[in-house]
This record gives C-alpha cells, structure tokens and sequence, in this order.
C-alpha cells in the first residue's frame, strides 16, 4: 500500500549520487533517458560517473563540505558503492533527502553487522565465527575444518581482504598477513556449492519488493568473470526460494532502492547467503540489455518514489567482465570485424567505463551476450581469445 507521505521526485530534478564510478555512470546514463540530471561526488577528476554529469564535486568521500555541496545541487541523493563515508550519508540524511539512509551503509560496510542483520530477516548464512585472537582462529578451525575462509570485517572487494586456509597450519599466517590484533576478523565455514547465484532486489519507499531473475555466476582469481540469466537456468523452487530470501531481507533491512543478495547453493538445494550489496551490482548487468527494464531504472524509480515495474527476461544472456588485460585483445577483435563471425543466434551489447587508465584486474567494461543458447555464448567466451 502506497505511503500517504510519500515524496516522489520527478524527471528534471537533479539526482545527486554520492560516488563516481562505473555504477553511477550506467545509472547516471540510464537516468538522462528518464530526463533526470545529476551531479556527483568523487575524488577522481573526471571520473566515470562526472564524465555523464552536469556537475561533478571533486573531493574525499569524508569531506563534509563538499557533501553538503552536493547536497544543495540535488533533490535527492544516492550511493553507487557501500564504501562511501557513511558519516557523511548520514550529515546528508538529515540536512538534504536520503531516501536510502544511513543505517544501511553502516551494517553492510561490516561483515559481522551484515551477517547478524541477514540471520535477523530469518535468512540463513553459512556458519561464522568473530575473531579477536589467534586462539580464536585455531579453535573455529578445529569446528569447521579447513578449506575455511579468513576475512577482515571491514572493507575488501573482489577478493582482496581474504585469506583461504587451506591447512591448519596456515592460521598463523593468515592472522597476521590481515592485520590480527589490530583489525576486526571473520571466519566463514567454506561452503562445498555447486552454484553461485546472486538475486538483485529493488524496493521502493511503499514498501513495494521486485526481484530480477537470478544470475548463476563464474569468478576467476575472486573477481566475476560471468553472470548467466536464462529459463530454467536453476530449478523452479530454487528460484523461488532465492527470490523470497531477497525480498525478505530487502524488506527486514528497510531498503529503498537496490540490493544484491550474493548466495551459495548446495547440490542437496540449500542456500546460504555470502554477502550483501545495498546498490547496483556486476551481476546485474545483464538486465541492461535483456530485461524489460534494467537494475539501474529500478534503483532510480524508488529513491525517487516511481511505481516498480516487474522486470522480465526478454532473452537468455551471458555478461563477461572486460578486465584492464582484456581491453586490447577486445578493440583489436573489433577492429579485425569480429563482430561478424559471432556464432549465430549471439549478440554481443559493449559497455564500457571510460575510466583513464587500464590496469590489469580493474574492471573496464562488460559485454552482454545475448543468446538463444547461453551455453554458445560461454564457448564463445573461452574460444575467442579475448579472455584466455
């Protein structure tokens, strides 16, 4: 039911967006076509996101200042990344309109609060420990065996803040090389699945829930090379299930906007919850192309108290992440005609970031392959030559 209260900021408004990279560029992009404007808020002259902008505040996350500059450009103002100073969203959240809060920044920017938030919408994860000591890290490895993963509970992306222990004897070490003793830890049980799926949540400020259709995703070295969405990709009540664990904590969380629910799924169907992401994500990419309406039209319509479409997949579809190594086999393939000798029934939607420098492992772009056989966009993928 519609909140009687609820304020609804309409095309021509300025949408401030506290973050300048990738995910505010492709939502900055997909809100022009609305007939928003924006400005945004990073440290990074030029940066992805103020490349699409009318207006770019160039400062530190931290800098209260320049958050309150923006804040007098926008109507409203959202994240791209929960690593922004949730200090600052919370300033803004009570001098300028946050629909997305603070609250949510501070549990998902913590590891433990995250996993404790997810475990209190009655969402399961997979079994944890905290860890102060070295002593504690020896013990919850005599109760979860190893594999186990090693964590720090704040920050680290795409791998980086993680150590996989493999042998008891490695405890030590893993303490040491993320700072035991002087940074908060986690320890996670590792979890023998058979798929990585990940749901993408959005909520409006009614309280209203739409889920976009699962992604089953591939990582190499900690980072997403592909995200798959197709019919029948995982089974019925798998999906179900998955979609109900993402509303569920979407609506626990009190989220307005968008949020990512990265999962584990068991060959005997259980899933767990890994991690949260309270905006866009990777995996959601594929919507831009195949869905009637993508992940960052969604995020826009409920900060800015818009009706929800229900987003459905129009094509089965394969998104590969262009990493810094890959951007030159990629314009080398297009500048040789690739584009042609794509296998049929595959069509191949580039997106890149317009970020100034390639660095190996910094994720440029992505391509959605859309396909009516997903299984011959991933060949396409490992034969071409531009992932190998």
């Amino acid at each position: 039911m519609e909140t009687l209260n609820m304020k609804r900021i309409l095309p021509g408004a300025t949408i401030g967006v506290l973050g300048g990279g990738q995910l505010g560029r492709m939502l900055a992009l997909k809100g022009r076509e609305m007939g928003y404007r924006f400005a945004t808020l990073d440290p990074t002259p030029d940066s992805p996101c103020g490349q699409v902008c009318d207006r770019q505040v160039t400062a530190h996350y931290g800098d209260e200042g320049a958050a309150r500059e923006l804040g007098r450009i926008a109507d409203v103002i959202t994240y791209e990344f929960e690593n922004v100073n949730a200090g600052v969203a919370a300033v803004l959240e009570r001098e300028s309109y946050v629909p997305q809060g603070s609250e949510l920044l501070r549990t998902t920017q913590h590891r433990l609060r995250e996993k404790r938030a997810v475990e209190a919408a009655g969402v399961p994860v997979a079994p944890y420990r905290e860890i102060a000591t070295i002593a504690d890290l020896r013990e919850a490895l005599q109760a979860f065996g190893a594999p186990c993963v090693l964590k720090t509970a704040t920050g680290g992306y795409d791998g980086k803040g993680q150590f996989v222990i493999r042998r008891h004897e490695q405890a030590a070490e893993a303490f040491t090389s993320l700072g035991g003793g002087n940074v908060e830890l986690i320890v996670e049980q590792f979890v023998d699945f058979v798929r990585e799926l990940s749901i993408v949540a959005a909520r409006g400020l009614d309280g209203e829930v739409r889920t976009f259709p699962p992604a089953w995703n591939v990582h190499v070295n900690g980072v997403l090379h592909t995200s798959t969405a197709a019919p029948g990709l995982i089974p019925a009540d798998v999906d179900a299930r998955a979609r109900k664990m993402a509303a569920d904590i979407a609506a626990s969380l009190n989220v307005v906007g968008l949020i990512a629910v990265e999962m584990f799924l068991k060959a005997d169907g259980t899933l767990y919850v890994n991690e949260l992401a309270p905006r866009p994500h990777n995996s959601g990419h594929y919507s831009m192309d195949a869905c009637t309406a993508s992940q960052f039209e969604l995020h826009l319509r409920a900060v800015c108290g818009l009706p929800l479409p229900e987003p459905k997949l129009l094509t089965p579809v394969v998104m590969v992440n262009v990493l810094g190594e890959h951007v030159a086999p990629l314009l080398h393939w297009m500048e040789a005609g690739g584009e042609r000798t794509l296998p049929e029934g595959v069509v191949a939607k580039l997106h890149l970031y317009g970020k100034a420098e390639s660095k190996p492992g910094r994720k440029m772009g992505h391509v959605n392959l859309l396909a009516d056989d997903p299984d011959k966009a991933l060949r396409w993928i490992e034969t071409c030559g531009i992932w190998s």
